[in-house]
């Protein structure tokens, strides 16, 4: 019988921190996976708690868990680089950007689709520019996003920095910069737990809706 040949997904590979694939991909010990970066930073926010907890199924640990790469899913992620590269490119030839399309900056002429935007060139790449981000080991660093028209506003204005935490009190996306200036002593928390707190609250409310419905319609049905 003929085996099925495996797909690789690339949100499957991806880190739930950074919402993107992995990079120097590490396993903690409840079998989830993230970037090396993002699972230290995170932690360093809960050393002052003495415990540390997965950001996806919040089992907690203690002590700190050792971090090692994990070779082998680094290797099926380098693979699953290539692959999407390599799709991308066979059709880039049919994807010149529109008017509702993000457009490469680097392309000159007729512009291509953009694959990804770079927070940290503030630019949008297509497939053939986007290559270098992913074999450069300085440009490997830099904080690739689905290709944005307004990669500019993730930037703060006040210190050009992303903003990557969140103030409750203002209610608003600011730089770990503005933290330490005129949100001090605010209701702080990292950009990423507040989007997997609001995300947690839209699933509650979403099993409540559902909930009712079922409810309503065994009401009909004895009615």
């Amino acid at each position: 019988m003929a085996q099925k040949g495996v797909q690789l997904d690339e949100e499957a590979f991806s880190c739930s921190i950074c919402v993107d694939i992995l990079k120097d991909p590490v396993t903690i010990p409840c079998g989830h996976s993230f970037c090396m970066n993002c699972i230290k930073r995170h932690w360093d926010e809960e050393d002052q708690r003495h415990m540390h907890s997965c950001p996806q199924c919040r089992k907690k640990f203690r002590p700190r868990p050792h971090l090692v790469k994990n070779m082998m899913l680094a290797v099926v992620v380098e693979e699953l680089k290539k692959t999407g590269l390599q799709a991308a490119a066979a059709a880039a030839d049919h994807c010149y950007a529109g008017d509702e399309d993000v457009a490469c900056d680097v392309c000159t002429g007729r512009k291509l689709k953009a694959l990804k935007s770079c927070l940290v060139c503030l630019a949008s790449y297509c497939v053939k520019h986007l290559q270098p981000h992913y074999e450069s080991a300085p440009l490997q660093k830099h904080k690739l996003v689905e290709p944005s028209k307004k990669v500019q506003d993730s930037i703060c204005s006040r210190h050009d920095e992303v903003m990557k935490m969140f103030c409750r009190s203002d209610q608003q996306c600011i730089c770990y910069f503005c933290t330490m200036d005129e949100h001090k002593g605010h209701n702080t928390v990292s950009a990423t737990a507040e989007r997997n707190e609001k995300q947690r609250e839209l699933e509650g409310s979403r099993q409540q809706i559902q909930q009712r419905i079922q409810d309503v319609e065994k009401d009909v049905k004895v009615n």
